[in-house]
């Protein structure tokens, strides 16, 4: 049988055959091929779950559990129960630490309470500066003086020289100069040697605080540790510092 193509398209050809009796007949065919269906994976249409830096998933549901919680005891010690005492102890640091910067300074401060009582707890002065930079950046000056009742009673106490050096740099900012000079006594009795930073932070800052007398007694510590010559006290003070919970 002949035939020739009247018409063809993608999907369908009409084609003109010929009969067995001489005639003529106009067929119409639809073209068969292979199709391939592609699935798009869905999850690749999803964003990141936006977790922040150090958060798990727990550590953010116990934050918003937490801040909705705060202005109801029952509820907030609910919240601690079920969700904060669960958890492992760096996401716990990490929701001390997402609070400090949200200046959640109350519950910072509970939370604080609870790190304490943890088996892995080591004190680091450190944590104590920052806390009490943003306690005081609140104006909660009672919780600060709180903080350091804490830590003159804390045993086991890091040797950290920057984290001391940052706490007498924030206590000198809030012009409580009297427990700076209780926390520079602690970091000496604690085995905590203090460096040039140390004395610089206190020397210049008592001085700009007018306490000359009490700075005078400082750099006669310092010439103990570093000689006659405090050159030292001009260069330029490095203001960088934070903590690290390991």
């Amino acid at each position: 049988m002949s035939h020739c193509t009247l018409w063809s398209s993608p999907s369908r050809a009409r084609t003109l055959e010929l009969k067995g009796n001489g005639g003529y007949r106009t067929v119409e065919r639809v073209k068969r091929g292979v199709f391939t269906i592609n699935m798009r994976d869905r999850s690749q249409n999803r964003k990141p779950l936006q977790r922040g830096r150090n958060l798990s998933i727990e550590a953010i549901q116990a934050v918003q559990a937490l801040k909705r919680a705060k202005r109801d005891e029952s509820s907030l010690e609910k919240v601690f129960e079920s969700k904060v005492r669960r958890l492992l102890k760096l996401d716990m640091i990490a929701v001390l630490k997402q609070l400090l910067n949200q200046n959640e300074c109350l519950l910072a401060l509970k939370v604080f309470d609870d790190v304490r009582k943890e088996y892995w707890y080591k004190p680091q002065v450190s944590l104590y500066a920052e806390m009490i930079r943003v306690l005081g950046s609140n104006g909660l000056f009672e919780q600060v003086h709180l903080l350091l009742s804490y830590l003159t009673k804390e045993t086991g106490l890091e040797l950290e020289t920057e984290g001391f050096n940052a706490l007498l740099r924030t206590l000198i900012d809030f012009d409580m100069t009297g427990p700076a000079m209780e926390c520079f006594q602690l970091m000496k009795t604690s085995g905590c040697e203090p460096n040039k930073s140390s004395f610089r932070i206190l020397i210049k800052g008592l001085e700009s605080k007018g306490e000359l007398d009490i700075s005078a007694t400082v750099k006669l510590d310092a010439q103990k540790y570093f000689g006659e010559s405090l050159e030292f006290l001009e260069e330029e003070e490095d203001m960088t510092v934070g903590f690290n919970y390991n």
